[in-house]
Formats: structure tokens, sequence, C-alpha cells
């Protein structure tokens, strides 16, 4: 299957380069050749699949190399891709929503002068990541990881005349780069221990590290994790993920649903056989995606911008993806099944937001809306379907992807699946507040639209355009049934069985329908609570500033960025002006002193060299004197 793989990241690659060096030529079918790659990609992805599904499972697996990047001494990298059912998933999942989101931003990004090339960047990130998915090496994964974090600072930052946008692409740029050192640091680790970065190679020789030093295998966990936390915008490094709004909504779509935050979910479930290896790199792990989920959930519960409320509730739903795969074997597939969902009900939700904004004038602020239920038919109900599927409504996507993580969360041994499962728990309930505020201050009660002199609003919400509604649809559907699709039967565990090991049903102390039970309670008593505080009273038009502690946190983020600006930051900014000053005062400060020092000699002995005939004899007769005089005291001693 894998000989003409490199078709699937070449369709999106060469739509991208076409339409940036085609230039003005193809303004006008720009976005057409951009739609046609993806879906072209996603055909042929879909080929490659139906082709597994009609082969034994050990037969599904099959790679293949393109050239050889290096070869020298020891180091022997090639250039492959890996065609399994893990890597399958993720082609389908990136390409089947990416090309709704290239065929939403049509109408979305019509009067925009740049159109042509925003979709070039956004085929430039679809081939990145999918590069990135398919590799099969660290090596070709981190080609495509880089690919990734470029394409997401160009589409961030596409309206880089908005100091905002401009800041924000930079601030995930750089955020990233923390996490990309701790991914490039675990495959130099990996070459000096193994000596090799192929998956093949590692993961065959990893059990033999382990047997002789497993704390190594334990820091390249770790060191994986750290990169996963930059990509997939986890504790500490989420701060980023937030700000990322400030780019175009499909891109908010694309980041924030299927692509880029899911990486360090695959990256972790890819190397399934070394965290395998290290309880406490699990471990960390998953204490990682609990206090994440946690974080988004109480930062998402105090925003009043549309999309930031459910940037943090990507960042929520990531954590209970990474908490899933952290559990080990036998429950990866429960962090893969959440992702699917998630990519369905998140994507439809962040299209959904892009259509109020497109009926409210851009407007993202959540106390200006009310009403919209009336004008925007189709946008809320699928909305509807979205917001059901992430708090995971009985029937609903989310209910089969999400309840399943934590009752395995319970499941894990003592005091830790307490804890765990707790903060899942908790995590479902201030979900279901939070999207029940977005919901109701969205879409019910009276309109508080703008106004202008007259009186009159100023604004007239209408209903999106087909190109718009359709992509939104045909995700609400997929909220709808794709969790019961792939849940029931265990057919996507079944079918990742290849790349992830058998799957384990968890056995929590408490039953599994009690848990449920709890599950749901707190989805009522969130939902319940939403509606007291938001749906029965006045709106105020602006936020009030005097507000508990507790708002007060949520609203500054939960403190991440104050984490960050206390940990990294400032003693960043210490640092270099510390450096500064040694080098402009100690180092320089040596070689000005020494320069200076030398002219003044210089200068003075400079004086001695008049070009008088004069006074070089007398100088002359002065040294003789003096020569004399030292002989006569030397002979009569």
């Amino acid at each position: 299957m894998s000989t003409s793989a490199w078709l699937l990241i070449g369709l999106p690659l060469a739509g991208a380069v076409l339409l940036l060096v085609g230039g003005r030529a193809l303004d006008r079918v720009g976005h057409l050749i951009g739609c046609a790659a993806v879906i072209l990609a996603f055909g042929y992805g879909a080929a490659l699949f139906l082709t597994g599904l009609g082969q034994a499972a050990d037969d599904r697996t099959s790679s293949s190399t393109l050239f050889t990047l290096l070869d020298t001494g020891g180091l022997h990298i090639d250039v492959g891709l890996l065609i399994d059912p893990l890597s399958m998933v993720f082609v389908l999942l990136i390409t089947g929503v990416g090309s709704l989101i290239h065929i939403y931003s049509i109408a979305y990004m019509a009067h925009d002068p740049d159109r042509r090339k925003f979709f070039a960047y956004l085929n430039l990130f679809i081939a990145a990541m999918l590069l990135l998915v398919l590799g099969n090496s660290f090596v070709t994964l981190y080609a495509g990881w880089e690919g990734v974090g470029l394409a997401s600072y160009l589409l961030i930052g596409f309206w880089s005349d908005r100091p905002a946008a401009a800041t924000a692409a930079k601030k995930a740029f750089l955020m990233n780069r923390v996490g990309d050192v701790g991914l490039a640091l675990a495959i130099f680790l990996m070459f000096k221990e193994l000596g090799t970065v192929s998956y093949d190679g590692v993961f065959s020789r990893i059990d033999e590290l382990a047997a002789t030093s497993p704390g190594t295998v334990t820091v390249i966990a770790l060191l994986l994790l750290l990169g996963a936390c930059g990509k997939s915008g986890q504790v500490p490094l989420q701060a980023w993920l937030p700000d990322a709004m400030e780019g175009p909504t499909p891109v908010s779509a694309l980041i924030h649903a299927a692509t880029m935050v899911t990486a360090g979910v695959y990256l972790i479930a890819r190397c399934a056989p070394i965290y395998d290896l290290t309880a406490d790199g699990r471990l960390v792990v998953t204490i990682v995606g609990a206090v994440t989920l946690l974080v988004g959930c109480i930062a998402g519960c105090a925003k009043d911008d549309i999309k930031k409320v459910l940037a943090y509730s990507t960042v929520s739903q990531i954590g209970y993806m990474v908490l899933a795969v952290g559990l080990g074997a036998g429950v990866y597939a429960l962090g893969i099944l959440h992702l699917l969902t998630h990519g369905f009900f998140k994507a439809g939700l962040f299209l959904g937001a892009g259509s109020v904004m497109h009926a409210m004038d851009d407007d993202v602020n959540m106390r200006n809306y009310g009403g919209l239920a009336r004008r925007l038919p189709i946008t809320f109900w699928t909305m509807v379907a979205g917001y059901l599927a992430l708090i995971g409504f009985p029937l609903f996507s989310g209910f089969f992807s999400k309840d399943p993580i934590i009752e395995a969360a319970y499941a894990a041994p003592g005091l830790q699946g307490v804890l765990l499962g707790t903060a899942a728990l908790v995590g479902a309930g201030l979900t279901a507040f939070y999207m029940t505020r977005l919901m109701i201050l969205t879409f019910l009660g009276e309109p508080r639209w703008e106004r202008d002199g007259n009186g009159e609003h100023a604004v007239h919400p209408h209903e999106a355009p087909a190109l718009m509604t359709v992509p939104m649809i045909v995700l609400a559907v997929g909220s709808v049934g794709a969790g019961a699709f792939l849940a029931l039967g265990d057919r996507l565990a079944g079918w990742l069985t290849p790349s992830l090991g058998e799957y384990e049903h968890p056995e929590p102390p408490i039953a599994p329908v009690v848990i449920t039970i709890a599950t749901l309670l707190l989805v009522a008593a969130g939902i319940a609570l939403a509606w007291v505080l938001v749906g029965r009273r006045p709106v105020p038009r602006t936020a009030p500033t005097r507000v508990n502690p507790v708002i007060a946190f949520a609203r500054a983020d939960a403190g991440g960025n104050a984490l960050n600006e206390a940990l990294v930051a400032r003693p960043g900014i210490w640092l270099t002006g510390t450096l500064t000053a040694a080098d402009t005062r100690g180092v320089d400060g040596a070689v000005m002193g020494s320069a200076t020092l030398l002219g003044g000699l210089a200068e003075r002995w400079r004086r001695w060299q008049n070009g008088f005939v004069r006074s070089y004899a007398l100088s002359m007769l002065s040294g003789t004197f003096v020569l004399v005089g030292a002989l006569l005291v030397v002979r009569f001693a």
C-alpha cells in the first residue's frame, strides 16, 4: 500500500507550491486549486483505507523508503512512509475534516485580497501534518513537526497587519520551539543509546535499553512528552493556543480540531512501546493530562470571546486524550477514539462560531449576541449537535468517547485512580457549564446587538451561504453518530490493534454504570448552574470588573500566562539583561580598556617622534651619557 503513499503528501504540497509561485495570475482559481488538492488526497486516502479493510490485520502495515537522507559513519537516515492502521486514521481525519474546512474557507475568505495565499498556507499545513503522521522514523516525523510549526505561524499571523495577530503567531512559534527542543533531544538520545532513529529500530531495541538503563527510557519518554505538550497545548505550554484565535476562524478549526493539537497525542500513541516500559513516564503523562483538562475547563468558564471559550475547550479535551494515552497498555485506543470524535464536534463548533461572527460583523464578544437561534437556524442546530457531543450527552459522539476515559482513569491503581478519575469527572461538569453558558449567551435570550444613533440594530444577522453551512451540517452528522459507529463493538479499537496492541476494557473499582450516572448528574448540574447564573438573569453588555477570586483566576487564563512569565519570560529577560551587561561591561569593557590604554601610550610615545633632527641628536647624546655612566658605575663598583 505504501509504494505510492507519497501522493498523500505530494498533492497538497504541489497545491501549496503552485499557489505560492503562480502569483496573482491564480487569484481567481487559487481557492479551487487548494480545495482540489486536499479533496484528491482525501479520496486517495479513503481508497488506501478501504484496501486495508479487505486485508488481514497483519497485512495492514507496510513501510517504504523514498530516499536516503544521510549515510555517514554510524548514522543512516532514510526518509520513508509508514502505512498502518494508526497513520490511516489520522490521514482520513486530516484530509477529511481539512477538505470541509477548505470548502468553508471559500466563502469565509471570499473578500480577502490574499485568499490565494491563504489556501496555499492551508495546503502547506495539510502536507506537513501528513508527513508527520506518515513518516516511518523520528527524523521524518520531526520534519513534519517543524513544517506544521511553520505553517501554523503563517496561518495564525495571516492578518499580520493586526498587532494582536502578529504577536499571537510569534508567541505560538516560540512556545512550540520549547517543545521542539524536547523532541529533538529525545531523538538525539535515541541515536546515542540505540544507534538508530527509525521506528522499527528504536522499538525493537528499546527493551534491551530498558533492561540495562531504565532511567534513560524514562528520560526519553519525558522529552517526548515535552514535545507533545508544545504542539498539543498542554500544561505548562498551553498559553499560546487561546491566543492563536487571532487567525481566521477556519485556521482555528483546522489547528484546534483535527490537526496540529492532535500531533502530541499521536506522538505518545506512536511511542507506545517506549511508554509501556516506564511507569514513571506514564504517570507524568497522566498528571499533565489531568491538570490540563481542569485548567482548560476553569479558564473557559469566564471568557466572553466565543473563539477563546472553544480554544480552552480544546485545551481541556486534548487533556482527556493525553490522560487516556498516558494510562498505558490496553487503553491507547480510547485516546484516539476521543481524538476522532473531537475532530467532528470541535471543528463543527469552530465553523459555527465563524458563521456567528460572519453574521455579527466579526464581533467575537458573546455579550453582544443573544437571540441568534431564530436568525441563524442552521448554525444553531449544527452547534447544538456539537455542544451535546462535547458535554457527553447520551447517544452523542462525546458520550461514547469521553465516558470510557473517565472509567479508565478510575481503573488506575490506588490513589492515582481516585485522583485522575475525579479530575476527569469534575472536568465533565465544568465542560457542561461553560458550553451551556456559550450557547445561552449566543443563541438564547433577547438580542443585545450593537445599535446605531437612532436606536436601531447596527447589525442584521443572517444565515451563512451554503459553502459554509454544508460543511457544518456534515460535521454535525459526525458529532451525532461517529462515536457510536466507532465505539460499539470495539470497531476502532480492533482496527488499531496492529498499531497499539489489544484493547483491554478498563475495570474500575466502581461499577461503570455508577460512574456513568455520576458523570451525567454532574453534566446536568453544570447545565442547571449555567441556566441559573446566565439564562435567568439579564446579561450586561460589559463584564463586571469586581469579581470573586475564582472568576478572576479563570479570567487570567487560570494562571497560564503568569506561570510562563514567572518561570520562563522574566528569568529569561533577567538572564538576557545580565549577559548583555556582562558582555558590555566585562568583555567589551576589557577589550575597549586595552585599546584605550595602548592608544594613550601610543599618543605619549608619538610626542618623542616630532621630526626635528636636533631632538633626535639630543636623544642620542643623552643615551650616550647614560650608557657611559652605567659602564663607569659597573667598572668602579
